[in-house]
């Protein structure tokens, strides 16, 4: 569970009035067991983790999408392909202990606990718009840290020109994987620089509350710019390449799924515009944003490139 304390943010702001009602019903617990406000409680840490208030920029005034949707509208086909699926049969999945494998062309790889991870880099709260590539979409309250914190941390060599990510394979924990619907384990990747980029984000929990096996927990990757499928869940390994890294949807289907997958009303899936998209618990459609309203912060990282070519 997240406690959190600003006196410019309050948890009403971010949080449904029922849940809200709720986490208010466990801080007043949380304080008579002498646990202050500010901190991350990860499930099964021993101890509590600081969270401090991310700056506006990070934030869109935008709706947020209730908590009942956005963990229960997912695409995790690890456990099965429907929407619902990953809320029904993720609990199999166990977070704790948890390790993610750094390697390949850095100075410091290793094999780091997702607690100590939480501890060493700051959490923060940002909230983002995220752009499905079915054409629906949300805005969510993520936690966790910058994904360029880690990557400066370990070093990359000046070979290094991407970022690969892996999906933990467990078949008895991830039903889905018993059939196969794609090449397992999941894999993603970034150019360095998207990786480095302020908006990549790792996070570790959404809406106030650690991380939902559903929703990728513990740690999964958000780039707010991309379509969703390139958030990879549930992360094991990240690995520092120098040639670009075959990612899953690529392999599956490369004349529907790119390397890039930055969000483009222009350029149409072969099998449905991008033009518009479906907010959930939205009515009408509602036209989509270059860069999933980005641009600023992102677009000078692909001047030169043809998106209809490197989609």
């Amino acid at each position: 569970m997240l406690i959190r304390h600003a006196p410019d943010l309050r948890e009403s702001d971010v949080t449904d009035h029922g849940l809200y009602l709720r986490r208010r019903e466990f801080i007043a617990g949380a304080a008579a067991l002498g646990i202050g406000g500010g901190m991350l409680l990860g499930a099964g840490a021993a101890q509590a983790v600081p969270l401090k208030h991310s700056p506006n920029k990070f934030r869109i005034d935008e709706d947020k999408t209730p908590f009942e949707d956005i963990t229960h509208y997912n695409n995790f086909y690890e456990f099965g392909t429907g929407k619902e699926d990953p809320a029904a049969n993720a609990g199999t999945l166990k977070t704790r202990p948890w390790t993610v494998t750094i390697d390949g062309l850095c100075r410091k790889p290793g094999k780091y606990g997702i607690d100590d991870l939480m501890k060493r880099f700051p959490l923060e709260e940002r909230i983002y718009r995220m752009r499905c590539v079915e054409a629906w979409s949300m805005v969510i309250p993520w936690v966790g840290f910058p994904l360029a914190k880690l990557v400066n941390a370990v070093e990359p060599l000046g070979s290094a020109k991407y970022v690969a990510f892996q999906t933990l394979y467990d078949p008895r924990q991830m039903p889905g994987q018993r059939r196969r619907v794609i090449d397992w384990p999941y894999r993603e990747g970034l150019r360095l620089d998207e990786a480095r980029n302020p908006l990549t984000f790792l996070s570790v929990g959404l809406y106030g509350q650690t991380l939902l096996n559903q929703n990728g927990a513990p740690i999964r990757l958000v780039v707010p710019w991309k379509y969703g499928f390139k958030g990879i869940k549930s992360i094991v390994r990240i690995s520092f390449v120098e040639k670009a890294p075959q990612t899953s949807w690529q392999m599956l289907a490369p004349n529907e799924y790119g390397f890039y997958a930055n969000v483009n009303p222009a350029v149409d899936h072969p099998r449905w515009s991008q033009a518009t998209e479906r907010r959930i618990g939205e009515f009408f459609r509602r036209k989509t944003l270059p860069f999933n309203g980005y641009g600023e912060q992102v677009a000078a990282m692909y001047r030169g490139l043809d998106p209809k070519k490197l989609y």
